[in-house]
């Protein structure tokens, strides 16, 4: 089996759990309306649309990508949610 069609259809697998985990996370902040869920949720379908661009995208010459990218601001998204929380302390909840 041809191993690029083995990791497309892996990375694929792997966008539909990100986007399932992002529609959990809504599920909680629709409940809550806590901002870190939606945060979360957020994260969650960057790191989604960043899996699925490089899955069906062309890959560059040398291997790096932009789509990369779009990882830092789902990482930052979830970092500063989480600094935002604790630094509120128990009046979020």
């Amino acid at each position: 089996m041809n191993h690029l069609l083995v990791n497309t259809y892996l990375s694929g697998m792997v966008t539909a759990g990100l986007v399932a985990a992002g529609v959990y996370f809504v599920r909680f902040w629709s409940r809550s309306r806590d901002m870190l869920f939606l945060a979360f949720t957020g994260a969650f379908w960057l790191l989604a649309l960043s899996e699925a661009l490089v899955a069906l995208g062309r890959e560059p010459s040398g291997g790096l990508s932009w789509y990369y990218l779009l990882r830092v601001p789902a990482f930052l998204l979830i970092a500063v949610a989480i600094v935002h929380k604790n630094a509120a302390g128990d009046d979020d909840d």
